[in-house]
């Protein structure tokens, strides 16, 4: 930050923000002995938040919104996954209320935590929003990943699961074995990344523009002829707010899509 008694320019404001609260510094591109506290406790305070809210006997707004999804969720499942969906289909569910609680918190407004955290908890830096951290959307991602690789064994056998990956898709001939492979291993590195990716962009994104409404209103504040800038603040705050509504249904609804739709596609062969 700034030094002591002086304004944070622009930049220190948008840096100081988007630095995690993490057990070390990161000394390289990937850093497995870096842990971002922040985004594992907030991730892990939605689950239980949503858990908890979820509760069995007379139902609250909450669950009965949330048992309003569940038909939903059901006749998609249903027709992506051709099998037993006795785990598939509240996993999908989950997956989607998990996502769209992470991702309101970006709804907060981006002061609220970090002021909380700096005042009462004497921590300096706070990067509340989940999925705007890369680490915890591939962690997300790479789970995705194992329920594939699970279901692939357990509908074609472990050996049946080996021999699509020499076999598919360009045929069974032992010269074709290396780029059957080798394609198979792109697939699934390339969706991944790509389903871990989307949602971080997105969020990322999201969260960068209330920094820059954020600041946008400071400055307004600062200036004596700052009506205009004000109103300005308002507006595009309010805007982007509305719009950003969207972009935390679309994105859960996204990933909980194409989550079954690799599953699903795990139960079937080339």
């Amino acid at each position: 930050m700034a030094a002591t008694g002086q304004a944070p320019t622009a930049t220190e404001y948008i840096v100081h923000h988007l630095t995690h609260l993490s057990t070390g510094k990161q000394k390289s591109i990937i850093d497995f002995s870096v842990f971002n506290v922040d985004t594992i406790v907030f991730s892990i305070l939605v689950l239980w938040l949503v858990a908890r809210k979820v509760t069995s006997g007379v139902p609250g707004r909450f669950q009965a919104a949330v048992e309003s999804l569940v038909e939903l969720v059901e006749e998609q499942s249903k027709s992506i996954v051709h099998g037993d969906r006795t785990f598939i289909a509240p996993l999908a569910l989950t997956v989607f209320l998990w996502i769209v609680m992470m991702n309101a918190i970006d709804l907060v407004p981006v002061e609220l935590f970090p002021w909380i955290a700096h005042n009462v908890f004497h921590i300096e830096y706070l990067r509340p929003l989940p999925t705007a951290d890369l680490n915890g959307t591939l962690g997300m991602a790479l789970g995705v990943l194992t329920l594939m690789v699970y279901y692939g064994v357990k509908i074609k056998g472990f050996g049946g699961f080996i021999h699509e990956l020499f076999t598919a898709p360009f045929g069974a001939h032992p010269l074709l074995w290396p780029f059957n492979f080798l394609l198979n291993l792109i697939e699934y590195a390339a969706k991944t990344v790509s389903l871990g990716m989307r949602l971080f962009g997105n969020m990322y994104a999201g969260e960068l523009l209330f920094f820059l409404i954020a600041l946008l209103g400071g400055y307004a504040a600062l200036n004596a002829t700052g009506i205009m800038l004000t109103i300005g603040h308002v507006l595009a705050g309010t805007a982007w707010l509305l719009f950003h509504i969207l972009i935390v249904l679309l994105q859960a609804f996204i990933f909980m899509m194409l989550t079954l739709v690799y599953i699903g596609q795990a139960h079937e062969g080339h």
